[in-house]
C-alpha cells in the first residue's frame, strides 16, 4: 500500500485527483499508475486502469487471477468492473469513497455472485493517510493553491 500512496503522490504533484495504485504478483509490483483523467483528457484514466494494463502487459496476459490490487481511493464502478474482467484475486484499498465506492460502499460489484468472478476484499488499509492525501488536495484546491489541469479557466 505504501507504494500506491507514493503513486497518489504522483498525480498530486501533476494536479490530478490524487489517487494511487499497484498490482502485485508473487510480492514484485507487476503494474503500477496514477490517476491521469486530466494530463490525458481521458475519462478511463484511473489509477486501477493504468495499473491493471501495465499488470496485463507485464505479464503477458489479461488474467491477473493470482494477483492483487492495492488501490488507495475504494474504486469506483468502472474499476471494479475491470478488477472483475480481469479476474484479480485480491482488492485491498486504503479510503472508501461514499460517492462512488463500488467495492462496499455504495456497490459491491467485486463481490456480486451474479457475476462470473468475485474477488477478496480488505479495506480500511492507510486509509487514514490516504483519505488524508486527498482532503489536502481538494482543501489546496479550494484555496486556489493548486490549478487543477484541464479544469475550465485553469492550466
Amino acid at each position: 500500500m505504501r507504494a500506491a500512496l507514493k503513486e497518489a503522490l504522483a498525480a498530486y504533484e501533476k494536479g490530478e485527483v490524487p489517487v494511487g495504485a499497484v498490482v502485485v504478483h508473487e510480492s514484485r509490483i507487476v503494474g503500477r499508475g496514477h490517476n491521469l483523467r486530466e494530463s490525458l483528457n481521458d475519462p478511463t484514466a484511473h489509477a486501477e486502469m493504468i495499473a491493471l494494463t501495465a499488470a496485463a502487459e507485464e505479464r503477458g496476459a489479461w488474467r491477473l487471477e493470482d494477483c492483487t490490487l492495492y488501490v488507495t481511493l475504494e474504486p469506483c464502478p468502472m474499476c471494479a468492473g475491470a478488477i472483475v474482467n480481469a479476474r484479480v484475486k485480491r482488492v485491498v484499498f486504503g479510503a472508501s469513497d461514499p460517492k462512488a465506492g463500488a467495492c462496499g460502499t455504495l456497490f459491491n460489484l467485486v463481490q456480486d455472485s451474479r457475476l462470473n468472478h468475485r474477488a477478496d476484499l480488505e479495506s480500511g488499509v492507510l486509509g487514514e493517510e490516504s483519505g488524508e492525501i486527498l482532503k489536502s488536495f481538494f482543501r489546496e484546491c479550494r484555496e486556489g493553491t493548486i490549478k487543477r489541469r484541464g479544469r475550465k479557466g485553469e492550466e
